[in-house]
């Protein structure tokens, strides 16, 4: 995996060095999309968080993760494709629809997902990753190693495709199961590059097909993407609820705690985060460490808000623990991806993003007998306390330049 690889010819489908400077407005609407399907995942597991059922309460933790797993990996392999291809060729415009109409169709099953309806969650996920390769492979004739790659992810698309759909067939927490587990393979083969025996391994990045710029570009809108949930999601919320003070108490502690967020991103590692891939001596490994790190943020953003919507429902009485899990866990969450992303922009460990996972770790004991605003609260004001180290930290020094550690 390196730097550069087939270069693009004219005519060709796949982007050019100066073709990936820009983001394309076909990948903005296909963003506009995941905003829908990121509201949805919140929606359909609030419920269970505020039922009286505690097994449900638990049940909505994987749930949270079978439901959002997938639908991040679909705009992942997404990015993916529209970094190595050009987005002003017209089959690739309509490639990208197709899939945003498929995400649309995921996220209009989320409240069935594990009944009848839900099966088409699995068959539409299953039909875009087997189907997308297949219909790549034809246009990359003269382009042996793109070409190998999609072939090989076709085969592993296939091989978890066959679990995916067990999954639909089947109901209850023997759905969660299976897709649980397709939803790992898909991950884990991804990591390894797809390998298949008999065929030779080959570069699998996106990095080496477009500029070092354009996906990580891609990953800063899919960070505020899903910070725009949260803050759209709880202000849904509240304009269905009365305007009491607990309730408007909520609404801007959820507020609050997503702008501690955004700032903790871009300051500053998120602010470099192009100039530190261009800058690594290996894109494609910075580049997937990078989407890991992503990932994790994003599931710490949309586990928070469903913990802001359970504080605004209920702001009062004991927590629960379950509760307390997303409500500290997704601020926990979201400062262990960004301090994954800190390791890879500038070669380091920030002590003080660990020290604030420690914080709500500590305080989810006594918290459990306070109510979820109070535990709303502490998680902002531990937010606040690691923005404010990163402040202290550059304050007078000039801005720091990236120092990648691949």
């Amino acid at each position: 995996m390196g730097r550069t690889s087939e270069p693009a010819q004219a005519g060709s489908i796949l982007r050019g060095e100066e073709d990936a400077q820009q983001v394309s407005f076909v990948e903005l609407f296909f963003d506009l999309v995941l905003v829908f399907a990121l509201i949805g995942v919140v929606s359909r597991i609030v419920p269970e968080l505020l039922a009286d059922n505690q097994r449900l309460h638990w049940l909505s933790l994987p749930y949270t993760v079978v439901l959002a797993l997938p639908l991040l990996w679909l705009w992942t392999t997404t990015a993916y494709i529209t970094s190595r291809f050009d987005c002003r060729n017209r089959w690739i415009q309509l490639l990208v629809l197709v899939s945003a109409f498929g995400l649309l169709i995921m996220a209009t099953s989320l409240p069935y997902e594990f009944e009848a309806r839900g099966a088409a969650f699995a068959v539409v996920y299953v039909l875009l990753h087997v189907g997308r390769p297949l219909v790549l492979r034809p246009s990359l004739r003269e382009h042996g190693v793109v070409r190998a790659l999609y072939t090989r992810l076709a085969i592993w698309a296939g091989v978890s495709g066959v679990i995916w759909l067990a999954g639909a067939v089947a109901r209850g927490p023997n759905r969660v199961v299976l897709w649980s587990i397709a939803i790992t393979v898909d991950l884990v083969v991804a990591r390894l590059n797809w390998p298949i025996p008999g065929m030779r391994s080959t570069s699998t990045s996106a990095w080496a097909m477009a500029s070092s710029r354009h996906l990580p570009e891609r990953y800063q809108q899919l960070l505020l993407i899903a910070l725009g949930e949260t803050v759209l999601s709880i202000g849904l919320t509240y304009a269905q609820h009365p305007a009491t003070f607990a309730a408007t108490a909520a609404l801007v502690i959820t507020f609050v705690s997503s702008v501690l967020m955004w700032w903790i991103y871009f300051y500053r590692a998120g602010l470099v985060l192009a100039e530190a891939v261009e800058a690594s001596s290996n894109p494609a490994v910075a580049g997937r460490r990078v989407g890991v790190a992503h990932v994790l943020m994003v599931f710490g953003i949309v586990a928070t808000a469903a913990g802001s919507e359970v504080v605004l429902a209920h702001p009062r009485g004991v927590s629960d623990a379950a509760w307390l899990l997303l409500i500290l866990g997704g601020p926990a969450i979201f400062l262990l991806g960004r301090s994954w992303l800190e390791r890879v922009v500038f070669n380091r460990l920030a002590l003080r993003r660990l020290l604030g996972i420690a914080a709500l770790a500590l305080l989810a004991v006594p918290l459990l007998f306070g109510p979820p605003l109070l535990a709303a609260v502490v998680a902002a004001v531990v937010l606040l306390g690691v923005a404010l180290a990163d402040a202290r930290r550059a304050a007078g020094r000039p801005p720091e330049a990236p120092a990648p550690s691949a």
